[in-house]
């Protein structure tokens, strides 16, 4: 794999005249599809930028434009990955110091990315002096690039070198309008559905998820506060908690990820769709992921740990009130009753055919079932 990175914000804590958030920004692609995506953006650089470097800040808050941008961008196969953090949250000394600050928190995304692809090379763009960059590239390959698999690198370039580096300013940039509270506008949501389909995870630090909350309206009826925080907790956990040591593992962390992002930034009452979520999961994927692999090994398993997940014929979300548990119930009801029932006629029959000498469920295997079943009536 080959990613791009880019940040938007500043070492400053100035909030009233700077940048509330500092926002670093990842662009993933294939090996095998790098060239056609470069030519494709050189084709985007020159129709909105002329001769210039694609940049966020050249566009700026003219939105109508920048989502024009972004409509084409979003047209190119590659994915997104990014992290946010909130400045005003930061404290430590540490985080006053310049090269400390840039340091630490770009590495908390590059050790994400070296995380998931144990083969990358990395394009990060030039800032600072050349002692600087130097001692930079010494501290992620110490700190984040791990021994164990070989084909990972990190690069330090001019923007003007990689085309794929000016793509992950602009979404940067355009993540900034989207989080940052001197830049938002009601233009974010507008941008945050122009780039949603290419989010491949947004993480957020701290990480102080367990304090979000989400408030219904007076007349939402359907919301329940306690709900919501169990569900919110419960994937957090999961998501903080695994290791994934494997690909199924970390389906199923994605997908959490991804039903998490949903649920924070749309409406809670909303449903994924199957296949909304395989679009995300199968993004830089050489084989999709087939449905009831989806259902079995990624929901199925998620479920098995603790997370709760609401599903109906429309798709899954996590809860956000009675009303979604029990339509994770009905639709469960809708396979085990029938399933229990044909496994009780069949009983029966078995039992009847051979004046009860043969009871198909007397099995210390099949134990649990035949309580079941005896005790339904």
């Amino acid at each position: 794999m080959i990613a791009f990175a880019d940040e938007f914000g500043n070492n400053s804590f100035e909030f009233s005249s700077q940048s509330t958030h500092f926002i670093v920004s990842s662009i993933i692609v294939g090996s095998d599809k790098l060239d056609l995506l470069e030519n494709q953006l050189e084709q985007i650089r020159k129709r909105y930028f002329q001769t210039g470097e694609i940049k966020s800040n050249k566009v700026g808050p003219n939105h109508n434009r920048r989502l024009l941008i972004l409509r084409d961008f979003c047209e190119l196969d590659f994915s997104i990955y990014a992290l946010i953090i909130d400045k005003k949250k930061l404290y430590g000394e540490g985080f006053r110091h310049k090269q400390s600050f840039y340091k630490y928190l770009n590495g908390l995304l590059y050790k994400e990315l070296y995380k998931t692809f144990p083969s990358l090379i990395l394009f990060v763009d030039e800032h600072g002096s050349n002692d600087y960059m130097k001692s930079f590239k010494n501290y992620v390959k110490k700190n984040h690039i791990s021994n164990l698999f070989g084909g990972s690198e990190f690069e330090i370039k001019d923007s003007t070198e990689k085309i794929g580096i000016q793509l992950a300013d602009f979404i940067a940039g355009t993540l900034g309008y989207i989080y940052d509270e001197n830049k938002k506008s009601d233009s974010s949501p507008l941008l945050l559905k122009a780039i949603e389909k290419k989010i491949n995870s947004i993480s957020s630090f701290p990480r102080e998820y367990h304090n979000y909350e989400l408030n219904g309206n007076d007349s939402d009826n359907s919301f329940d506060p306690v709900i919501s925080q169990l569900g919110q907790s419960r994937a957090i956990d999961f998501i903080e908690k695994t290791r994934a040591t494997g690909q199924e593992e970390l389906d199923q962390v994605n997908c959490v990820k991804l039903l998490l992002l949903y649920y924070r930034t749309h409406d809670h009452k909303r449903f994924i769709s199957t296949k909304e979520i395989l679009s995300h999961l199968n993004i830089n994927r050489e084989s999709e992921l087939k449905e009831q692999y989806f259902r079995t090994k990624v929901i199925g398993k998620i479920r098995d740990k603790g997370v709760i997940i609401s599903s109906s014929t429309i798709g899954y979300k996590l809860p956000s009130s009675t009303a979604d548990i029990k339509k994770f119930i009905n639709q469960g009801k809708k396979i085990i009753l029938p399933m229990l029932n044909r496994i009780k006629i069949c009983q029966q029959a078995l039992k009847l055919a051979t004046n009860n000498e043969i009871d198909i469920l007397d099995n210390d295997d099949f134990k649990m079932l035949k309580e079941i079943i005896n005790g339904w009536k």
